[in-house]
């Protein structure tokens, strides 16, 4: 008798059909008459289970049929063609042993559930359809982009998720300390005494890895850092998240262009991976979640995508005839409105917006040669507004310490970066890809609490 999984049995189904298997998993459903009834089993290994036929040959039928959902069972049994409609297959059970029997308030039974219910209990939810495709595709996801890094030569390194330095410049940092929150130190000034700090300084959690990775590409040309980053905003909205992931490439001797081209090939190729390893996972997204989303994707593996400067995007808006909420002008820093008209009322596939006024983005972008923009580029996409923000950086030492001190910054916590410009200072490019944004797009799922875990938002620390 041998242990199979439901994923190879709907994979490989000629090789179990009308032998003895072992299968072991949860119930998801059951129906029992007097004599007989139906299970479906799922073990994890694929987003759909199958069904178990048993009857009264069963010593511990009576049990069997009072089984709750969630239930975790072994069964023993032939794999054989089905009678019934609705399966190719069941396994007739010789044997079900009972691990545990579910305890009767279990909060999941055969009823649709609303998002906002399944996020107050994120410890459970995996076990719906809804859930098991998407955390499932979440992990092919993550895979993919591994892949492709790995498949044109990028090395993987390992950024600080504690860090010295605030990478945007933006201030909103999540404080990194093990003083006495009830007895804290103060220097001659009156002011926190950081010095007696673990680390002996102000540390933050990292809001981006990309300075660090940024010092690799010095050493392997082309890198990337993919892991976990912080932003200690108050924006309770649908698109953001206090703790979320990153993708951020960088390239030696790339330009802006080179940057486009290479974030155009990743999205499309994880695109592509995903929709053919997780077939079953994308129809139900596709049927229950966004129809319409396998047109959407195949728009964006089909076609090029846009590209528009900045003072082009806000020409098109003004001319739009649009009446948005945010006012349109040069100088301020589009809003998802502003991105998604672009995307998908504009050009009506992902598009580029290049070329940003230098005071709404970082310090460390290339400086454009009319001394007002910068080498910045956003990647919009329809039905989301931004997945991607990049830029080439700045390589001219005396442009980034100008462009320092223009925002403020302590030129000594990016000592290390500056360096880079000291000691064979060289073009490069790079960009960073909000994962759970991508994960967004993938899936049609339209809250960023609902593609993460357990997610991490103001006031909300569960789990």
């Amino acid at each position: 008798m041998e242990k199979a999984t439901v994923k190879a049995i709907y994979r490989e189904t000629e090789q179990y059909l009308d032998k003895e298997i072992i299968l072991s998993g949860w119930v998801r459903k059951i129906r029992s008459q007097k004599n007989f009834g139906f299970i479906e089993i799922n073990d994890g290994s694929f987003f759909k289970g199958v069904q178990v036929v048993f009857d009264t040959k069963l010593a511990n039928f009576d049990e069997i049929s009072r089984l709750s959902i969630s239930s975790s069972i072994i069964v023993k049994g032939k794999l054989v063609k089905s009678q019934g409609a609705g399966q190719n297959f069941e396994v007739l059970a010789s044997d079900i042993e009972v691990f545990q029997k579910a305890d009767l308030d279990y909060p999941l039974q055969n009823k649709r559930h609303s998002f906002e219910f399944l996020r107050t209990i994120a410890h459970l939810r995996p076990r719906t359809n809804t859930f098991s495709a998407v955390f499932r595709v979440r992990s092919v996801l993550a895979y993919a982009i591994h892949k492709f890094f790995q498949e044109n030569g990028f090395v993987y390194v390992h950024t600080p998720i504690i860090t010295g330095s605030d990478a945007e410049g933006a201030g909103e940092m999540f404080r990194v300390t093990t003083l006495d929150l009830n007895n804290v130190p103060k220097n001659e000034a009156g002011a926190i005494d950081t010095t007696e700090d673990f680390f002996g300084k102000e540390t933050n959690l990292t809001v981006s890895g990309q300075l660090n990775v940024e010092t690799y590409s010095a050493a392997f040309r082309n890198v990337y850092t993919f892991g976990p980053t912080f932003r200690a905003e108050q924006s309770n909205t649908s698109r953001h998240a206090a703790e979320f992931w990153m993708i951020e490439p960088e390239i030696a001797f790339g330009d802006l262009e080179a940057d486009m081209e290479l974030a155009e090939d990743m999205i499309k190729f994880i695109i592509k991976y995903v929709m053919e390893t997780c077939p079953e996972e994308m129809e139900f997204f596709n049927q229950f979640i966004e129809p319409g989303l396998f047109d959407k994707l195949q728009n964006v593996l089909q076609n090029g995508f846009a590209k528009v400067t900045y003072t082009e995007a806000v020409d098109i808006l003004l001319k739009s005839g649009k009446k948005f909420d945010y006012q349109v002008a040069w100088g301020i820093d589009l809003q998802s409105e502003h991105e998604r008209f672009l995307a998908e009322e504009y050009f009506k596939k992902p598009v580029f917006v290049t070329d940003y006024p230098k005071g709404i983005k970082a310090f460390y972008m290339k400086l454009n040669e009319d001394g007002k923009t910068v080498r910045a580029m956003d990647l919009l996409a329809p039905g989301i507004g931004e997945i991607i923000g990049g830029s080439q950086r700045e390589d001219n030492i005396d442009v980034l310490e100008a462009r320092m001190e223009e925002g403020g910054l302590n030129k000594d916590d990016y000592a290390f970066y500056l360096d880079l410009r000291r000691f064979g200072s060289f073009p490069h490019s790079g960009f960073g890809l909000g994962f759970e944004r991508m994960m967004m797009y993938i899936t049609g799922i339209t809250n960023i609490r609902d593609v993460v875990p357990f997610p991490r938002t103001p006031k909300n620390a569960d789990f």
